[in-house]
């Protein structure tokens, strides 16, 4: 699967959404586990800014790898962040688009203060 590096140096990135458990299935209440290490993945929505512009962007990690308090608001760093183009068809529609996957979300509220 083709994976495009992000570099989030020059952006501001906080948190908009606290973690919370990406479902494999919402139906069922099935968790999304990393298929290397069996860890439960979390969805953390985040405000990323840069050169003016303002996105919330959803990014999957696995949940050891968050770390401090993910408030609203909280600054974060984002470890290894890459972008995954991806397409599927559902009922003969056809959808695209990128999702977001990081090594790790790290809270930067304490260097801060």
């Amino acid at each position: 699967m083709r994976q495009i590096p992000v570099d989030t140096n020059a952006a501001t990135v906080m948190v908009a959404q606290p973690p919370q458990l990406k479902m494999r299935d919402k139906k069922t209440g099935q968790v999304a586990v990393d298929a290397e290490t069996g860890n439960n993945l979390m969805t953390v929505d985040v405000l990323f800014v840069m050169k003016g512009n303002a996105e919330v962007v959803s990014v999957t990690v696995a949940e050891p790898d968050i770390s401090g308090e993910l408030t609203m608001g909280t600054p974060v760093a984002l470890t290894g962040l890459v972008a995954r183009p991806w397409e599927n068809e559902f009922n003969g529609q056809k959808r695209h688009g990128l999702s977001f996957r990081a090594v790790a979300v790290t809270s930067l509220a304490a260097k801060a203060g």
